[in-house]
């Protein structure tokens, strides 16, 4: 079956605070959720050779195993899941009218301090009952 995944860093409470926040507004369901440091970053990163498969980026993939599979990285991911993520969020969408390299470099920024500023767990947090589903290996 064909899913949309959000891959973020396991141990980021940012990222872990940001994935709180998607699951919270998709009571659909429509995003899954994996861990960088897993077997489906693992797998998808090898099917992109050429996407940043570092921990300090998100990546988002649109239809993860199929033909038309589709990965975004960095401030093209986040836009994308807001996008998919619908209603209000989609207003976001009037930010990818600035350049994508001003809108990647206040990303880096952000992502080069967010361990200091936001804190990182020893370990990968396990998903809140009641989500196990929409998390993947």
């Amino acid at each position: 079956m064909a899913r949309d995944v959000v891959l973020f860093d396991g141990v980021c409470a940012l990222c872990d605070s940001s994935v709180r926040f998607l699951l919270a507004r998709d009571p659909e369901g429509k995003l899954a959720y994996a861990q960088l440091q897993g077997e489906t970053a693992r797998a998808v990163l090898a099917r992109h050779p050429g996407a940043d498969g570092t921990l300090s980026t998100i990546l988002y993939v649109r239809g993860m195993g199929t033909e038309s599979e589709e990965l975004y990285e960095r401030s093209d991911a986040a836009f994308e899941i807001l996008r998919d993520l619908g209603g209000v969020w989609r207003l976001v969408a009037w930010l990818r009218l600035v350049p994508r390299p001003i809108r990647n470099a206040v990303y880096d920024f952000i992502a080069r301090r967010r361990y200091r500023w936001f804190g990182k767990y020893d370990a990968c947090r396990l998903p809140e009952a009641g989500t196990n589903e929409r998390f993947l290996p």
